[in-house]
Parts: structure tokens; sequence; C-alpha cells
């Protein structure tokens, strides 16, 4: 354990949650506008637009995205028909054959097929033929299959094709510049697709660099191997492998908050990979990021101010104590457990990292979204929750889910720096009771797997949250390969 990096104090208590079991989220009440989810007027939307403006001035911004995933559960429907034993196209393989002329990396395709065959039309037509999926998804083709959802042409323009990574290039450029003018953005990739982006990302920058007027800084991290898990046997011991070594495995995307831990900045967007659209469609995104931006920014200027007069001996139970639980309450979303907290009770719960998650309206995504969740200690707060964390066999429960309002995008602004200019730890506000365990298979043998608190649920349960609506177009993921084709 030590060799690999993993604290052998830590890992032990983790494993014990094999035995003991993850508890369910506790759901307290949906969400509603008004109850946990602000939504802005138009005027609203305009006013905190200004206020960004004003306030990023002098502040170091950097767009923060988890790109660490192979693409491969993209192409899962392609994946059938190049099975050893498929005889027949499902319907949406042939789906694919008939549009593929519409994908951005059509010609790309089409010019690896040609070196081998002497009609291009001639195979596509052929529903008998395997090569259209072969040279997509294998090695001796484009090989999308193996690469990361990054590095793949996502959009068609009338003179260009660009990539997922690409469009956070567009988008970073029109709303996430600092100050000097320096677009920073942090990809989390994988080990072995490191040299990969970094060569991508060589080739293309001054293109982008150019038509945009910005300088762009691009950093990468990978998930730490120190934040793998180890996985046990059924019956709760140890997993060993054929060799007798032990087997970690990776901890979700949870882990990554190690990852913002390390990464210095004023104000951090935080987007998947794989949620972006073509430019003609960036107004109503670049509207918002920046006005929930402003938002928070002006929400932390304000609990700074609060904090500091909470610091003074003069500050009145009855006068402005009154008046900063009332802020709290009402902008911050902060519940208190006492009906009258004292003024080192309300100085904790503002002394914390502080988020914003835009979410937009459900439309029966698979997926999380935002609750009033009450934890193990009685204390109830926003928090987002994944399907897996509830307990569907309790109806209460799986009422609350079913019926939930609005979803979550992974759309994030972070600020996690302290009144004093200090960072946080963001370690210390990780509710580590929130993972899950699944069952998985290694060298045909079952095992269960145990994956940390995910980045946007316990890895960040104990930050200052607050949930404010988007409009559904600045929700755009691609889970399967046909999400392509929609523009």
């Amino acid at each position: 354990m030590t060799q690999r990096g993993s604290d052998p104090k830590q890992v032990e208590k983790q494993f014990a949650f094999f035995e003991t079991g993850f508890n369910f989220a506790n759901i307290n009440r949906n969400v509603s506008i008004g109850d946990g989810i602000i939504k802005f007027t138009d005027q609203e939307v305009l006013h905190w637009l200004g206020i960004y403006e004003l306030l990023s001035q002098n502040r170091e911004t950097v767009k923060f995205v988890p790109a660490s995933g192979a693409a491969s559960r993209m192409f899962k429907d392609l994946y059938e028909a190049i099975h050893p034993e498929s005889t027949a196209l499902s319907d949406k393989a042939k789906y694919y054959l008939e549009k593929i002329g519409d994908f951005a990396f059509f010609n790309d395709l089409k010019e690896h097929i040609e070196k081998t065959v002497d009609s291009f039309e001639e195979v596509i037509k052929d529903v008998t033929s395997k090569v259209p999926f072969e040279y997509l998804l294998e090695e001796k083709g484009l090989n999308y299959g193996n690469l990361p959802k990054g590095l793949l042409k996502f959009h068609k323009y009338a003179d260009e094709d660009r990539t997922a990574l690409e469009e956070h290039l567009v988008e970073s450029a029109k709303y996430a510049q600092s100050g000097d003018g320096v677009c920073r953005l942090h990809f989390t990739v994988s080990p072995d697709h490191l040299d990969k982006f970094d060569e991508f990302v060589a080739r293309i920058k001054e293109k982008y660099e150019k038509r945009f007027g910005v300088t762009y800084h691009i950093t990468y991290s990978i998930q730490a191997p120190a934040t793998d898990t180890l996985a046990a046997e059924l019956d709760n011991t140890p997993f060993r492998d054929k060799n007798g070594d032990l087997l970690f495995r990776p901890g979700g995307h949870g882990a990554l908050i190690n990852n913002l831990n390390n990464l210095p900045a004023d104000l951090v967007f935080v987007k998947n990979i794989d949620n972006v659209t073509i430019e003609d469609k960036l107004h109503t995104t670049i509207l918002y990021k920046r006005a929930l931006a402003g938002y928070l920014l002006f929400l932390q200027e304000k609990s700074f101010d609060y904090q500091t007069r909470l610091s003074l001996p003069s500050v009145s139970t009855d006068g402005e104590l009154k008046e900063i639980i009332e802020f709290a309450k009402t902008k911050l979303m902060i519940q208190f457990e006492q009906e009258n907290p004292t003024k080192e009770e309300v100085l904790k719960k503002l002394h914390r990292p502080m988020r914003i998650c835009g979410m937009v309206k459900n439309e029966g995504e698979p997926g999380g979204g935002p609750f009033w969740v009450t934890n193990r200690k009685g204390e109830t707060s926003l928090q987002i929750v994944e399907s897996s964390q509830i307990n569907m066999n309790y109806p209460a429960q799986k009422a609350f889910f079913d019926s939930a309002s609005h979803f979550n995008p992974v759309d994030m602004f972070c600020c996690y720096k302290d009144v004093h200019g200090k960072y946080f730890d963001l370690t210390k506000f990780v509710d580590t009771h929130t993972g899950f365990i699944s069952e998985k298979s290694y060298e045909g043998r079952t095992l269960k797997a145990m994956e940390l608190p995910g980045l946007w649920n316990g890895a960040m349960a104990d930050w200052v949250t607050i949930f404010v609506e988007v409009p559904l177009s600045t929700f755009n993921p691609v889970k399967t390969v046909f999400d392509l084709l929609k523009r």
C-alpha cells in the first residue's frame, strides 16, 4: 500500500464499509422554486452579468473539466455489430449507416476505409460488412472505442470539424477569461491518454488563440493512484488477483476532489467533457455562465463581510446577528439546527467553500438531482443525490426521487478561498459515508468494488451550496454516438 502511495490506515477505514455498507441518502423533501432553487428573471440575469464583469477583473478563473473516461460506452450499440456471433445488424446499427455522412468524423473514417477497399459506398450499403464499424472503433481505423471523449470529433461545421476539447476552448474564450486575458483550463485525464491530449492541444491551440484573441494556459492532472480503493471478495475479505496481490480499483469521480484541491484559483467553472454544443448555440450558455459566476462572487463578498463583522465583539444578538442569519438562510440556503444560533455557530456555517450548481428541469434524464437531505447528524442541507444513493424499496424516498422537478447537469461554479485569502482543504468537507458498493468482475471472478463519494455528491457535502435553475438548452450531453447528431 505504501509503495503505491496509499495510506494503510485510510485503506482500512474505507474497507470497513464493505462490512457496514453505506447509508442511503435520507431525502427530507424535494426542492422547488422558492424552496431550495432560485430562478432568475431576465433582468436579474443581466444584473448578475454586470456584477461578473465588475468582480471578475482581478480574479483568476479556471475551467475544470473531468475528461478521463474512455468513449467505449458511447458505442455500445455499434460494438454489437462486430461481435463474432453477430449475424444481423440491429436497428441502431442500421441507423448509424444511414446517417454516417452526418457525423463529424465521417471524412476521417472514409479516408481510412478507402485505403483498403475499392468502393466506400458499396461497403456502407453492405449490411453484412463489419468494416464501417471496425474502422470506427478499432485501432486499424479511428480507434474511437479506445480514445477519450475529449479527442473525438463531435461537431461538423462548414469549414472544419471540432472535437469536444476544442469546443471547451471556444467556450472558455467566451466566459472564462481572467482579467489578464488568459483562459486557464484544467483537464483531468487518464495516464494512458495524457500524451494524446498534450499532442493534440499543441497542434490546435494557436488556431483558437488567434481566432479569439486570448492566450490558453492548459494543464492536466491524473486521478492519483493513492485514491484507488481496495476491492473485496464477496465475503468482505480483501480481493487478491491470481498472483496473490491486492487489487486496487479507481475510486470514481469523487477522487477528483483531490485534483480540485490542488488547483489554485479564485473562481472555478466545472463542466463535463461531453456537455458541449455548437458555437452558434452558445449564447444562452455564455449568458448564464457569467451571470451565475457573478452571483457567486457577490455572495462570497457578502459572506466575507459578514464573517469579518462576526469576528468583532460588537455584533449584537438582536441586531446585526439577525441580519446575518437572515442572509445565511435566504441567500446561502443554510439551515440551522437551533432556532437562535449563536454568533460562533453562524460563523462556522459561513466559513466554508461555496458553490452554485446550475439545475435544469427534469426531462427524464437518468442521473442525480437536487434535494433537501438530512444527514446522520440530523443536519438538513441542499445536496445532489444519485439514484444509487436512494433506497428505492422505501416508497416515500422513491416518491421523492420520482417526482423530482430538476436534474443535475454538472454545471458548477466554485470558490474555495476563505475570508483571509487562504485555500480551504477540500478533503475536510467530504462526507465519507456517502460512497457506494457495486459488483464487478475481474479475471473471471466476481468482486465488490467501492466508489468514493461523488465529486458533486458526498465529496462536496459540507460546502455552502446554492441551486439556480438554468435553461435546458445549456445542457447538451453526449452519452451515445447518436447524441452527436443532435444540433
